[in-house]
C-alpha cells in the first residue's frame, strides 16, 4: 500500500521548518556583507570628510597665474615681390646719328642774274668810294638780298680792307663801280673764259666788270681750308675785291706754320702755311708773302 499522508498540523510544521531553512542561510550570509558595506561606507565618509579639502584640491583644474597673451592681430597681406629676371635686358642699340643733309650745287644754272635791291652805308675810313651790287644766278637757289647783305658784312670786317684804310665800300643796287656775281660753275666758268682764266668749274675770278663767284665755293668750302665756308667766303671776297682794289699779284707762303695771305690762291695748297680768310692778322697786321705770280 503506499504511504500515508501526514497530518495536516504535521505539515504546517514541516513547511514552517523548510521556510526557515531556505531564509537561513540567505540571512546569515548578507548580514555579514551588510556589515562591511556599512563599516567602509562609513570608514569612507569618514575618509571623504578629513580629506575633503585634498580631494576638493585635487578634483578641481589648476588656475593659470600668467596673463594670457592677445590673439595677434590680422595683417595685412604684403605682395609678393616679383621675381628678378634671371637674364638681363638687352641692352638698348644706340640711335645712329642723323646724317646731316648734303648741299646739292646746281652744275649750272638759267645764266640770267637777279640784282639785289639793297642798299647801305660806305663802311671803311680811307681810299676811294667804290661802289658795288650784288647779283645771283637765277636757279642757283640763293637770296639776291640775303647774299648782297652778307657780303657787305664781310667787306665791313675789322679785318678786312676797308677797316684799315684799302678802300671805301658801299652796296647799292644801281649806278655800280663794279659787279660782283654769284654763278653756277657752268656760268662761271664762261663769264671767266671770256677774260682769259680757265677756272674749270671750280675756281673763282675777276674780270674786266667785277667779280665773279663760282656758286660750288659759296657754298662748298675749299678742301684745303680748315674752316666752315661761311668763313671761306671771306676768303672769297678779300681776295676777288683785293685785285678790285689793285693787288694784281699772288701771294706765297711766308714761312711754314704762318698764315697764309689773302692774295694766296689757298686752293692750290697751302705749301706749310696755315688757312686764313683775312688780309690782316687780329694785331692789324697786313699778312703777306713772295709774290709768286
Amino acid at each position: 500500500m503506499g504511504k500515508r499522508a501526514a497530518p495536516a498540523g504535521r505539515r504546517r510544521a514541516q513547511s514552517r521548518r523548510r521556510g526557515r531553512d531556505r531564509r537561513g542561510p540567505v540571512s546569515r550570509l548578507a548580514l555579514p556583507a551588510l556589515v562591511l558595506m556599512t563599516v567602509a561606507l562609513g570608514g569612507g565618509a569618514a575618509l571623504a570628510h578629513f580629506n575633503g579639502q585634498a580631494a576638493d584640491d585635487a578634483a578641481a583644474p589648476a588656475v593659470e597665474t600668467t596673463t594670457a597673451t592677445p590673439a595677434p592681430r590680422p595683417t595685412t597681406t604684403q605682395p609678393k615681390p616679383k621675381p628678378k629676371p634671371t637674364t638681363k635686358p638687352p641692352t638698348p642699340k644706340p640711335k645712329p646719328k642723323p646724317t646731316p643733309k648734303k648741299t646739292v650745287v646746281p652744275q649750272s644754272g638759267a645764266g640770267t642774274f637777279t640784282t639785289a635791291q639793297a642798299s647801305g652805308d660806305a663802311v671803311g675810313t680811307g681810299g676811294s668810294l667804290r661802289r658795288y651790287r650784288v647779283q645771283v644766278e637765277d636757279g642757283s637757289g640763293l637770296s639776291a638780298r640775303e647774299t648782297a647783305a652778307e657780303i657787305q658784312r664781310i667787306l665791313a670786317h675789322p679785318r678786312g680792307w676797308a677797316a684799315h684804310g684799302r678802300g671805301r665800300f658801299q652796296l647799292v643796287s644801281r649806278d655800280a663801280d663794279f659787279v660782283i656775281r654769284v654763278a653756277s660753275p657752268d656760268t662761271a666758268d664762261a663769264l671767266c673764259l671770256r677774260q682769259g682764266f680757265r677756272t674749270h668749274g671750280e675756281l673763282n675770278c675777276e674780270t674786266a666788270d667785277g667779280v665773279v663767284v663760282n656758286l660750288k665755293r659759296w657754298m662748298l668750302g675749299s678742301p684745303t681750308f680748315a674752316g666752315e665756308a661761311a668763313e671761306y667766303r671771306h676768303l672769297i671776297i678779300n681776295h676777288e675785291v683785293g685785285h678790285e682794289i689793285g693787288i694784281r699779284q699772288h701771294m706765297g707762303c711766308p714761312g711754314p706754320g704762318k698764315l697764309a695771305p689773302a692774295m694766296m690762291q689757298q686752293i692750290k695748297g697751302l705749301n706749310g702755311c696755315r688757312s686764313n680768310a683775312f688780309p690782316y692778322d687780329e694785331d692789324g697786321s697786313y699778312i703777306t708773302g713772295p709774290i709768286v705770280s
